[in-house]
């Protein structure tokens, strides 16, 4: 309906639409597209009468919020107060959030509609949007391919026009992952960026709420929105984001970026690895040809660890997924079993049970195996001291280079149901995203390319923790100068 948030306050501002017009616009848009499965609960008559409150105070003076009107979808695992949140399993069936989890709040605060509630993997695992207890997610562009995942929904509730932005969550990829299978913009801030109260909890310490769109601006306005410290989050950064330091342009490039010459760096063995898609190694060296013919410094590094950092994300997230869904138990709130039960220890494991999904209790038990007193220091322990050594690894990168530049993914958008036979192949498919969440770093997949079978695919770019202004400004010129050229 409208390309930008900005466009969209100027028509409004200008009379010629309302926002009550927008969100029946949206609701229209979801119902035709409601075979692609990507929200778990529409919020119809309340966004309806909140629009209606919004153009009412609109039209007799008041100043409007930063959002106002923008109609938003979040994913299932994001509490929004009197609202259904099941992280897409079973065990939460029915649950109703108490409380707006942090995000939500400084959305409604700027005056934002949130329209639904979108279909995820379950508590956000997986890769393909194929783990949820509502069904698969399909992508608009291709319905026989998936979406990604975790945060397929959110992806394709944007994708396919069903609102302006949406939030996921990103613990290993699952917002990059998505925008690249859908061509969209995915937004991963830095660890801590963004407030995780009212995030569900997969793997704390890597669990990050991120933001999709279309327009870099719309991404960036959103993150200023819903950054900042967090008394409800001692890891909420207190610095806010402040997106005043970058300049935005529909048609051609500030002076600004057009002079502004970058350092680079890549990895060769990242993208001369045999998973790599050929097509996909092929685009991002073009790019790479054409920013070192425009003045900027790209250069190849040595990093010698690519092949650990999947392994030991898996292990550290299952092992912190171990420990965070032990509270999903059917005491307190969830699924109760309704088979007879003699003992307290037979009714958890029939609530969990039946609760969890496949996948889900495939992490959980692989979890609890590193972390058990006879493997603790041979898996749990030596992950950290990886994740140690990425760490001071990127530091000394950063010392000398602005961003890096990776693949978002090794391939274009899976069939559905080409890996769910395979775990170990779908989770070696997340080698080029879960580098930033075990680093804390923020990174960007935004959609430049287009493969020969017709799907889209992204560049991922990621720059120094806190460091957003640049990683926003370089994906400003890479989108103005080299998408799909």
């Amino acid at each position: 309906m409208f390309t930008t948030i900005k466009e969209y306050h100027q028509q409004l501002l200008a009379g010629n639409t309302s926002c009550e017009a927008a969100v029946n616009h949206y609701l229209l848009k979801i119902d035709s597209k409601k075979n692609l499965n990507a929200f778990t609960r529409i919020f119809g008559d309340e966004a309806l009468k909140r629009a209606a409150t919004l153009d009412g105070a609109r039209n007799s003076g008041a100043k409007i919020g930063r959002l106002h009107g923008v109609v938003v979808a979040i994913k299932d695992v994001i509490c929004y107060q009197d609202h259904t949140v099941t992280a897409a399993s079973k065990i939460l069936e029915g649950f109703v959030s108490v409380y707006n989890a942090t995000a939500i709040q400084k959305l409604l605060d700027e005056e934002a509609i949130i329209i639904g509630n979108c279909n995820c993997d379950e508590f956000a695992m997986g890769s393909t949007n194929e783990n949820s207890v509502y069904g698969n997610v399909l992508n608009a562009l291709d319905e026989t391919k998936v979406p990604g995942g975790s945060s397929g929904g959110s992806a394709v509730a944007v994708q396919a026009g069903m609102c302006m932005i949406s939030l996921g969550s990103d613990t290993g990829g699952s917002v990059r992952q998505p925008a690249d299978f859908c061509g969209i913009i995915g937004l991963k801030p830095t660890y801590g960026r963004i407030s995780r109260y009212g995030l569900i909890a997969y793997a704390s310490s890597f669990d990050q709420i991120g933001i999709f769109g279309t327009s870099l601006e719309d991404v960036a306005l959103a993150l200023e929105i819903i950054s900042g410290p967090d008394d409800y989050d001692s890891t909420a950064i207190d610095q806010p984001f402040n997106r005043g330091e970058i300049s935005f342009s529909d048609t051609t490039l500030p002076t600004p970026l057009t002079e502004k010459k970058y350092r680079i760096a890549y990895f060769e063995d990242a993208l001369q690895h045999p998973s790599l898609d050929k097509e996909i190694g092929t685009g991002i060296f073009s790019t790479i040809n054409k920013l070192k013919t425009e003045g900027h410094v790209v250069e190849a590094v040595d990093f010698d660890l690519l092949e650990y950092i999947v392994p030991a994300y898996y292990v550290l997230t299952t092992a912190e997924a171990s420990s965070n869904l032990n509270r999903f138990d059917g005491v307190r709130f969830g699924h109760r079993t309704k088979q007879p039960v003699t003992d307290l220890t037979e009714f958890y494991k029939r609530n969990r049970s039946e609760g969890f999904g496949k996948e889900v209790k495939r992490r959980i038990l692989l979890g609890t195996f590193v972390l058990s007193a006879g493997y603790f220091d041979a898996y749990f322990t030596k992950a950290q001291q990886v994740r140690r050594m990425l760490v001071d690894r990127t530091n000394s990168i950063f010392n000398d280079f602005d961003a890096i530049i990776l693949p978002t993914a090794p391939t274009t958008a899976f069939t559905i149901g080409e890996k769910t036979d395979d775990p170990i192949a779908m989770y070696l498919a997340d080698i080029y995203t879960v580098f930033a969440n075990l680093t804390g770093l923020p990174a960007i997949s935004i959609p430049l390319y287009k493969h020969s079978n017709g799907l889209p695919f992204g560049l991922q770019l990621i720059t120094n923790k806190m460091d957003e202004v640049t990683l926003l400004q370089l994906s400003a010129m890479l989108l103005q100068q080299y998408k799909n050229n």
